[in-house]
């Protein structure tokens, strides 16, 4: 038996959460709604003065209740785990749900609501050992029938209904042979299921998660109000007591207005913000400022069954005629890395680094392909953007200025980030767009995406070969091995020009200055049980 407990190897990089990109690997757009508090509410640009008036004190540590306030770029998609795939939304209910096993700050697996596991020879069994003192949030005890029930839905294993996720059908059989041990039975190896296993465990039968979530993370779910917040309170019966609550509550305002941000970070109704590089320089001194490298790829992405965008030379053409550095500079404030396939150099060990040359601003060479495909006189498109987020409309009107140069005429159009979620992410209704993907922990999600039977292939990328290695290394137990065939993917997607991928963007956080605590991860997740107050 091969026994793994309280590591994996993991990419080291930092992230944050809440700068205003949209970051996709979505599913489903219902929003939960709940009543309202009765200490104010937010607008989109702003909270409002009750709320930051009957906040502020608390925050300061003056008031009974030590409150953070802070935002997020975009509503939830689902406030029920299983529904949704939004990374802003992950970033917040993170602290709401738990799994089997959880990430720490460096990218690593850790033990979670399982405190240790053990994995067959053969890699087809899972043995999940739990913790015996976990209560769900409603004062359930969690055992081993809510891990069960979790994994029921997961992989349409109960009654022979439709599976939740994809990511979960290689599941054949779940077993508890006691109240805390459960024995999960793939089908075939998987070498991505363990870090498969932090998905959000739920309390067995429970069915109102959409609108009254329940977990066994440190902080419970208290409200949300569409367009406005959602509001968090510390669990005071939580596990563990490493990563028990600071803070008491956590305000989490929908603002998609930087200014606005800004001006409610100066006035004090925001006590932590993701913000751009210039509104950084101006808040510095002011507030603690936290630049830190994302594990995300903003794509320019070019829908592959699309005429013109079906031929590979015209794909290749656009490649060549994106200038990147001019959209880092001037959507990011030169804030941001220059990327060659949709891998962060912060992968590391799984990056390819070898693929920089393979297209660079060439305009001669970009109208060079046009030619070649039949498009030398260029052509009309359309790029979708969601309207919430500012960062891809700067780089939107940045392509379509460069693009101008090979005789193409991008039209921008604006789209609501529920409808983008349903047209582009959810049925490929679109010419080209742009959006942040988020990283992942392990490489697999994030190449899985564009293999021809993802479900959320929204780039409509087809390549047997592609799919194939992905299938190889996702059965490759061997690391070495496993790497060289995702180096291998990225190969093909940058010669396909699958896409365009621009940069990573930083995260840039302005925190006020007695506000400690602030920890970045290598993936979405802010992380409101690290926060406190200094005294």
């Amino acid at each position: 038996m091969r026994r793994n407990s309280k590591k994996n190897g993991a990419v080291k990089r930092i992230l944050c959460l809440v700068l205003a990109l949209a970051m996709v690997v979505l599913a489903g757009c219902s929003n939960g709604t709940s009543s309202t508090g009765g200490d104010g509410t937010a607008t989109e640009g702003g909270s409002s003065q009750s709320a930051a008036q009957n906040s502020t004190a608390e925050a300061n540590g003056t008031g009974d209740l030590k409150v953070v306030r802070t935002r997020t770029g975009a509503e939830p998609d689902s406030l029920d785990p299983f529904q949704s795939a939004a990374s802003d939304t992950e970033a917040i209910m993170h602290n709401v749900f738990e799994g089997l096993v959880l990430y720490d700050e460096t990218g690593a697996i850790i033990p979670g609501l399982a405190e240790s596991w053990e994995i067959s020879e053969d890699g087809l069994t899972y043995t999940f050992h739990l913790r015996d003192d976990v209560n769900f949030h409603n004062g359930q005890h969690m055992t081993a029938d809510d891990v069960i029930y979790t994994y029921q839905q997961l992989s349409g294993l109960e009654s022979g209904g439709e599976a939740i996720s994809s990511k979960f059908t290689d599941i054949t059989n779940l077993e508890a042979p006691d109240e805390y041990t459960v024995v999960i039975t793939l089908g075939a190896v998987n070498a991505s299921f363990l870090q498969l296993t932090k998905v959000a465990v739920v309390p067995k039968d429970y069915t109102d998660q959409a609108t009254a979530p329940i977990g066994t993370g440190p902080f419970k779910f208290v409200e949300y109000t569409p367009g406005q917040r959602i509001v968090l309170e510390k669990n005071e019966d939580y596990y563990e007591e490493s990563r028990m609550p600071q803070i008491d509550r956590a305000e989490i305002y929908i603002m998609t207005d930087e200014s606005a941000v800004v001006q409610a970070l100066q006035s004090g109704e925001l006590d932590f913000a993701g913000v751009s590089g210039d509104n950084a320089m101006i808040l510095e001194g002011q507030f603690d400022i936290y630049s830190n490298p994302q594990n995300m790829v903003q794509i320019f992405a070019l829908n592959n069954e699309v005429e013109p965008f079906d031929d590979v030379r015209v794909r290749q053409a656009i490649s060549c005629a994106v200038n990147k550095q001019e959209i880092i500079d001037g959507a990011f404030d030169g804030y941001a890395t220059e990327l060659y396939s949709n891998f962060s150099p912060v992968m590391g060990f799984y990056y390819n680094d070898e693929l920089t040359d393979v297209y660079t601003y060439d305009v001669a060479r970009a109208q060079e392909l046009l030619n070649e495909a039949g498009y030398g006189d260029g052509f009309d498109m359309t790029i979708t953007v969601p309207a919430n987020y500012q960062a891809h409309i700067d780089t939107a009107q940045i392509i379509a200025e460069q693009l101008k140069a090979v005789n193409i005429n991008a039209e921008i159009e604006l789209i609501e980030w529920g409808a983008w979620l349903e047209d582009v992410y959810g049925n490929a209704q679109y010419q080209t767009t742009i959006v942040g993907l988020t990283g992942k922990l392990d490489p697999n999600d994030v190449l899985v995406r564009y293999t021809s039977d993802y479900s959320r292939n929204f780039f409509r990328y087809n390549n047997p070969e592609y799919d194939e290695l992905i299938e190889k290394a996702m059965t490759e137990t061997d690391e070495n091995v496993r790497a060289q065939y995702y180096k291998e993917c990225q190969r093909i997607l940058t010669e396909d020009a699958a896409a365009v991928w621009t940069c990573d963007p930083n995260i840039i956080v302005a925190c006020r200055p007695d506000l400690k605590g602030y920890t970045a991860y290598p993936v979405t997740f802010t992380d409101l049980s690290k926060l406190y107050y200094e005294e």
